[in-house]
């Protein structure tokens, strides 16, 4: 079996010219670079949404990044929020999203006159509840670095040899993974939980996850961080700031940072996420 590397680059081979979905996290970035040594950088075109369910600084840092290898950046604008089956928020929210995400890049695509789309899901996604996957192969999104079999670690190490200082970089998923399925998503929700995390990064936390329950935030912090609040008396000064975006209580999660610590647990997917053919 040829090396993971040879497999992702034989893939993108298949292409002449590309958009890449470029977030700039990891995944993406890692995805860029095959992408750039491969087809070269003026075949490649990185585009990044900017919406209400982005981070602050996203779109502005995936340029950065792409200014960085030489190819050509868009930031794509978008609004989710104005399609009730994202906005509702319901279980499979991720896949409506992402349908309407890509649907915008294959008009690009097919404007541009490009080969493919694609995108930097890997092979531990699959592990996960990830329903937008779903829209990727419905629309034919291609993701080299899944189907040549990388985990999320296997990246980070080859960003790290490669010497490229955002290899560590923590995941950040979107906003609206901070709101419990059902709760209608607002700018005001999504704004709120942005400015709890940009402070909690402030204070030195790089990983982790601020979820909104009504007026309740729940930090998620690695367990090996935790101390650190007590430690540097920070319990006033975070509830304080937390209070000023509209949570009433402020609360630190026990069971420590988890990915996807909202999503459906199997005996609800079993009992409503089926008609969703995931």
């Amino acid at each position: 079996m040829l090396p993971k590397i040879e497999q992702a680059k034989n893939i993108i081979g298949d292409y002449k010219r590309v958009i890449v979905a470029f977030s700039g996290g990891v995944d993406s970035l890692y995805l860029l670079k095959l992408a750039v040594e491969t087809l070269g950088k003026e075949n490649i075109l990185a585009v990044t949404a900017k919406s209400p369910l982005s981070t602050v600084g996203e779109a502005e840092n995936a340029r950065h990044l792409s200014n960085n290898l030489g190819v050509g950046h868009m930031i794509v604008e978008l609004d989710e929020l104005s399609e009730p089956k994202i906005a509702n928020n319901p279980i499979d929210r991720c896949y409506h999203c992402k349908r309407f995400r890509y649907e915008q890049l294959m008009r690009l695509k097919d404007e541009g006159g490009y080969d493919a789309i694609l995108d930097g899901s890997n092979f531990s996604d699959l592990s996960d509840y990830r329903p937008g996957m779903r829209a990727c192969e419905e629309l034919g999104i291609v993701s080299p670095l899944k189907l040549a079999g990388f985990t999320k670690d296997e990246i980070r190490q080859q960003l790290k040899t490669l010497g490229i200082p955002q290899w560590d970089t923590p995941s950040r998923a979107c906003l609206a993974s901070r709101i419990p399925y059902g709760d209608r998503l607002t700018r005001d929700k999504l704004a709120r939980v942005d400015n709890a995390e940009q402070f909690l990064m402030s204070l030195g936390f790089k990983n982790l996850r601020v979820r909104l329950h009504g007026d309740i935030a729940r930090i998620e912090l690695p367990k090996k961080d935790m101390h650190l609040i007590f430690e540097k008396n920070l319990t006033e000064v975070i509830s304080e700031e937390l209070r000023k975006y509209g949570c009433k209580f402020v609360t630190l999660d026990l069971e420590g940072l988890r990915s996807g610590s909202l999503n459906p647990d199997k005996e609800v997917l079993a009992n409503e996420g089926s008609k969703y053919n995931y």
